[in-house]
């Protein structure tokens, strides 16, 4: 039997599984039409699922952007898999760049958070799949993998949208 939701439920749950994650997979399109993924450290993210990324100015994903801004992130660990579609820009905000400054970042740009190179990818989620395998919903989940399996019949909760679904946000 399927167990429904509100659309907010799912929204406050994909929030609370983002907020879990350091890294993502940013997948663009290249100029040629195929899609290329590409793991980023998350530098911040908002309560809205809004994500702030540290990229070099010259680097591929900014070209790309430049000619096609819809994106995926994809995040995954530990059980918990979200995958987001929407809109990226660059930002070059000196005093935003300042704020979420990361001294790990020096690698990369080794003149700080004035570097040229350095500027912001920020991403903002338009909708949202997400599937939550931790913790006791993975039990849970497991377990009626197992029962589906020995009795040859669709798991339940594959319709319950507290373990899967999707959200626009």
């Amino acid at each position: 039997m399927a167990t429904h939701v509100s659309e907010s439920e799912k929204r406050e749950h994909v929030r609370k599984l983002i907020s879990g994650f350091d890294t993502a997979m940013l997948v663009t399109r290249t100029l040629d039409g195929s899609m290329r993924a590409r793991p980023l450290s998350i530098a911040e993210k908002n309560g809205n699922g809004t994500m702030y990324f540290s990229t070099a100015v010259e680097s591929g994903k900014v070209h790309e952007l430049e000619h096609d801004s819809h994106v995926a992130v994809v995040l995954q660990g530990g059980g918990k898999y979200v995958s987001l579609t929407g809109e990226a820009r660059i930002e070059r905000d000196r005093t935003l760049i300042e704020q979420l400054w990361s001294e790990s970042w020096r690698v990369w740009f080794p003149k700080g958070p004035t570097d040229p190179s350095l500027c912001l990818l920020v991403f903002e989620p338009q909708e949202a799949d997400y599937w939550d395998a931790a913790g006791a919903t993975g039990l849970k989940y497991f377990f009626e993998m197992a029962k589906a399996y020995v009795t040859n019949a669709k798991p339940a909760s594959d319709d319950d949208e507290r373990h899967t679904g999707h959200v626009k946000l």
